[in-house]
């Protein structure tokens, strides 16, 4: 673009806009403002007002057969002869041919560009009706094939539309009347991007038209429509999984590769979407920017991020303007190249009502062309009637296709209800690698100054490297992370402030306090294949997991997470979890390896920023109330994790990557528990032979003694055990740690109560309060662990009584709910 800039301001043009400087500002206003007078209305209904800034007299332009030296203020040549001589029009000649580009049928609206190349880019491409390039490119021709394609998209189209009304008048299919030339404008698309070197095309779109792209550009079988139709899955049977139970007609899917003539076919991926329309744009651009980052490793050096893959995104004027997570999606910042910019088409429509048809329209501005006549149009629009009835005949006897599933990429992977599913894989690691992995983590490069309060992080780190003893969280996340990356997997982390972490407990990427310059240690200092990414993102929740759930979908060997500034955060982002985290591998066969970091624990915070809602994702689960038959971890849909060692995180975060499926996973964070040395762990709780826990018994309470077992999760454990030290009751109360809830561990928590034989009574204690927390989940499932044991009393509750708020604001009834809290484990001992 710069060497365009370069051709397109010769001394000899820029001399020529100073002489002639009203011609070029009435030119430059035709660019600007000539989209608000362009006829873009297909009725002719709309009553359009002459645009004062379009008159050339305004700019003292009043001899319409005055000769101006055009060149360098009008582009009328291809980039190669631009700036060669003079070229002579008369002001007449100007006005026809800028209200001919500008004035017309297609409204261009790009000179609000702050950057003067792209802005020349366009305006050339438009005038010249040629490329920008020294390789004097024309645009596409429309041609008699080009016109005879548009025809048969829009024909087969309004076919499709009439056949679905007569065969199934009662059925709610958005259909594409009024709206059909998108067919063809995503056809130019396609084929215009397959010519440039795309090889994928990611595209999300709502319900209105999708059956009609779906059956003509993206090659999906009539009959799987007609099938989905008359009420059979559009699912295949697959063992190993019963939970697919498919979704609504307007949410089919395909993903074709199409030949347009270019040396390599554009694979068209048309994603699954929710009816909550918008969800799938930042889901959409989080899988296009993962194919592009997979694809680098795998392309040419001259290969930029964007080269081969390109996101689509298809909105309707009210969710464009209303739905704030398109214009979040657009904000993000994820390809810094200058090349690489958002495009946006607004498409007119409209529905038919006692009006012709737009393929009606067309057909007949064909027939004037003498490219189709009465006799072509009805030969053509029959064929595709009887192909469709064709089609439907075949319904009884179709069967969905399984062999596009699990391929690719994902190839190895197994469905997680499977034989050969491994649930629980060795996820420990050698301690020489882990002390190198722990070491590359706080490396810094020589010349490189590190802030002053970060030296002793970095010698905290590599001491407990060291001694082998007291890893924190944030240490035992590194050496997931690099030990991950040393295997060949990728690791992506966004959310805000990640970099460093919202407790300033991560700093995984260093500042130089110099230069500003910033490094990510694994990455430099590890030398390893795989990457670990740090996305510091914008203050949004919805588009940002939607994004980081996308790219989940491309690739099983990088492990993605996000991480909520504060637990309670997600529920920005719930309609991305309620449509696409819990539900997608039972609506459309997706599994995804998200990993959602929810800092969780109420510590005097308040009520926004102490509680991730970790009822809510227990109650999306669908973990079974009573245990499977073979003492199997059932296949649910979400794990949820309260894990309270850095250990447990270390091997949650490698099992997500180790096991030969995906599934999501909750993690209620740490907050307080980051730096607490009671919390800590050792190398060898992370090294070979060792894996994560869901239950954690009692490490110091003598079972043959405990008269009380209480059951907890999260952090109050540590509150607990020092209470109880305090009060010299080691051996008469027990604490348990339910570490995993979902799935729940009734095999596990069965075994871990049979060692208590004199215990009295069992009750749950949590800090939440009563309606929220893990209370009602594990209630509902404590009475077959109990029937196991043979323990026959019930399932006693400790913890604050139901509240309308996760904690209160008020500092002085924090403390006074806590204490009691903690109290309860020991009333009446």
């Amino acid at each position: 673009m710069d060497q365009l800039q370069t051709q397109l301001d010769t001394k000899e043009q820029l001399e020529n806009r100073a002489q002639n400087a009203s011609l070029l500002r009435y030119v430059d206003s035709m660019r600007t403002h000539g989209h608000r007078a362009a006829r873009i209305d297909p009725l002719d209904l709309i009553h359009r007002e002459e645009v004062a800034a379009l008159n050339p007299r305004r700019y003292g332009l009043t001899d319409d057969l005055k000769r101006y030296n055009v060149n360098g203020i009008l582009w009328t040549k291809p980039v190669s002869s631009a700036a060669a001589g003079q070229d002579w029009w008369t002001l007449e000649e100007i006005t026809r041919h800028l209200r001919s580009v500008y004035v017309s049928r297609i409204a261009y609206e790009y000179m609000h560009s702050p950057s003067k190349t792209e802005r020349l880019w366009f305006s050339h491409l438009l005038e010249s009706e040629s490329l920008p390039s020294t390789e004097e490119a024309p645009i596409t021709i429309i041609d008699y094939e080009v016109k005879r394609r548009i025809h048969e998209l829009l024909a087969r189209s309004e076919v499709l539309d009439n056949f679905l009304q007569l065969k199934f008048p009662n059925l709610k299919r958005y259909g594409l009347e009024g709206g059909e030339s998108m067919l063809p404008a995503l056809d130019s698309l396609f084929s215009s991007a397959s010519h440039g070197g795309i090889q994928h095309v990611i595209l999300g779109m709502p319900h209105r038209g999708r059956l009609n792209l779906l059956t003509d550009l993206l090659h999906l079988p009539p009959v799987a429509l007609f099938s989905k139709i008359k009420g059979s899955s559009e699912l295949p049977d697959l063992v190993g999984h019963s939970a697919a139970q498919g979704d609504v007609l307007s949410h089919l899917v395909a993903s074709p590769k199409l030949d347009y003539g270019a040396p390599n076919p554009v694979k068209v991926s048309l994603l699954p979407n929710p009816s909550h329309l918008e969800a799938v744009n930042p889901v959409a651009l989080g899988k296009t920017r993962a194919k592009q980052y997979a694809l680098l490793k795998t392309s040419p050096a001259d290969c930029e991020l964007g080269d081969r893959v390109m996101c689509v995104q298809i909105h309707g004027d009210a969710s464009f303007t209303g739905q704030g997570v398109v214009m979040e999606g657009l904000g993000l910042k994820w390809d810094p190249e200058e090349l690489a910019k958002d495009i946006i088409v607004d498409l007119l429509v409209y529905r038919r009502c006692k009006r012709r048809s737009v393929p009606q329209l067309y057909e007949e501005k064909l027939k004037t062309e003498d490219i189709l006549n009465d006799e072509t149009i009805h030969t053509i629009r029959g064929i595709h009637k009887a192909h469709l009835e064709a089609q439907l005949a075949l319904v009884p006897t179709y069967k969905p296709d399984a062999s596009a599933l699990l391929q690719d990429r994902w190839a190895g992977m197994v469905w997680p209800g499977s034989e050969r599913a491994l649930s629980e894989p060795e996820t420990g690691v050698g301690e020489e690698m882990l002390r190198r992995v722990g070491t590359a983590s706080v490396h810094v490069l020589e010349g490189f100054e590190v802030h002053s309060k970060l030296e002793r992080h970095i010698r905290n780190r590599v001491r407990s490297l060291e001694s082998g003893s007291g890893i924190d969280w944030a240490t035992a996340e590194a050496l997931a992370f690099g030990s991950l990356m040393h295997e060949g997997c990728d690791v992506r982390i966004s959310g805000q402030d990640v970099g460093r972490g919202t407790f300033s407990q991560r700093h995984a990427m260093l500042v130089d306090q110099r230069t500003e310059g910033v490094t990510v240690p694994l990455n430099s200092a590890l030398g390893t294949e795989g990457k670990l990414e740090l996305a510091n993102s914008s203050l949004s929740e919805m588009a940002v997991l939607g994004f980081e759930y996308g790219a989940s979908w491309e690739r099983p060997n990088l492990l993605p997470i996000w991480e909520a500034q504060f637990g309670d955060f997600f529920n920005g982002a719930q309609v991305i979890i309620d449509t696409y985290v819990v539900s997608a591998e039972a609506k459309w066969l997706k599994q995804s390896g998200i990993v959602l970091l929810l800092p969780h624990g109420l510590d005097g915070a308040g009520p926004e920023h102490s509680s991730s809602r970790i009822e809510r994702m227990l109650q999306l689960s669908d973990d079974p109330y009573v245990p499977t038959t073979d003492d199997k971890p059932a296949n649910v849909n979400i794990h949820v994790v309260f894990p309270t060692t850095p250990a447990q995180y270390f091997h949650l975060l490698r099992r997500q990557i180790k096991r030969n499926f995906r599934k999501p996973l909750i993690v209620a964070g740490p907050k307080a528990l980051l730096r607490l040395s009671a919390a800590s762990s050792s190398l060898s709780d992370l090294s070979e032979g060792t894996r994560f826990q869901p239950v954690l018994d009692d490490p110091i309470a003598d079972p043959s003694q405990v008269k009380r077992v209480v059951l907890l999760s999260g952090k109050i454990y540590y509150d607990l055990i020092k209470h109880r030290e305090t009060l010299d009751l080691n051996d008469v109360v027990a604490f348990i740690r339910l570490e995993e809830l979902s799935p729940f561990p009734f095999k596990q928590l069965a075994d871990t109560l049979r060692r208590y034989t004199r215990a009295e009574e069992i009750v749950y204690l949590q800090e939440e309060p009563r309606n929220q927390g893990a209370y009602t989940h594990v209630m509902c499932r404590i009475r077959p662990v109990f029937e196991e044991i043979g323990y026959r009393g019930v399932l006693g509750y400790c913890g604050r009584r139901e509240s309308a708020l996760p904690a209160p604001g008020i500092g002085k009834l924090y403390s006074i709910q806590q204490k009691a809290v903690v109290d309860a484990a020991f009333e009446g001992l």
